[in-house]
């Protein structure tokens, strides 16, 4: 029987004795989405001896049914649309570019929110480990995906303490390595693998972001 979580931080640590072999790797960069990914990332960026920091991903919801996604943007990429539900719904170019536009600054606000005056860090050659709190659909992830390989790592982690086996069979063809270190049977829900699931604050990921770059030597910082 699979026990559940205390907390995100406890996901975190268990996840970590998953990606042991990236441990003390200088070209591993942990990547967590906002915000419930940020506990589980520090916790394994700080098992692995690894820089964090926040990738975040926009819904491009279609307007007047904002919780249908269009598509999603992230850090550094370009639109990532889903045809299926453009062409069905026959979403013109223009709609597509202003909502886009407004997820753009949404993004752009909340990159400087977290990260303050850091610059973003340098993904081209580099393995990416993807962390977020848990997979239901894996849609964010899969925007998150799309995105960052147009940046060009060297090589993409998916990472996460809890999914639906079917999420991560789905997404083990799009990156190079998927580890869930747990995928019950039934799923339901990411929350219910959780005893504690509240909602991780701003303030927590600024803090945790914070304390993960003083943890990180200067020359690491800076690659």
């Amino acid at each position: 029987m699979m026990r559940r979580f205390r907390d995100r931080a406890d996901a975190g640590r268990m996840l970590a004795a998953r990606l042991a072999a990236y441990t003390y790797r200088p070209d591993v960069l942990v990547l967590a989405l906002p915000r419930g990914g940020v506990p589980v990332g520090y916790e394994v960026a700080r098992a692995l001896g690894a820089p964090l920091d926040v990738y975040i991903v926009r819904k491009l919801g279609v307007p007047g049914y904002e919780e249908l996604a269009m598509g999603a943007i992230a850090t550094g990429g370009a639109p990532v649309l889903n045809q299926e539900v453009v062409n069905s719904l026959h979403i013109p170019p223009s709609i597509i570019e202003a909502v886009a536009a407004r997820e753009q600054r949404e993004l752009e606000r909340r990159e400087h929110l977290y990260r303050g005056n850091r610059p973003p860090p340098e993904v081209r050659g580099r393995t990416v480990i993807l962390v977020d709190d848990g997979l239901a659909t894996g849609a964010t992830m899969r925007a998150a995906i799309a995105a960052l390989r147009r940046q060009q790592p060297a090589r993409l982690v998916v990472a996460v303490p809890v999914a639906s086996r079917e999420t991560c069979d789905a997404l083990r063809p799009e990156v190079d390595e998927v580890v869930c270190a747990m995928t019950p049977e039934p799923f339901h829900a990411v929350g219910l693998w959780y005893e504690d699931f509240a909602p991780t604050t701003d303030d927590e990921v600024r803090d945790l972001l914070d304390r993960a770059a003083r943890a990180q030597p200067v020359a690491t910082q800076g690659m």
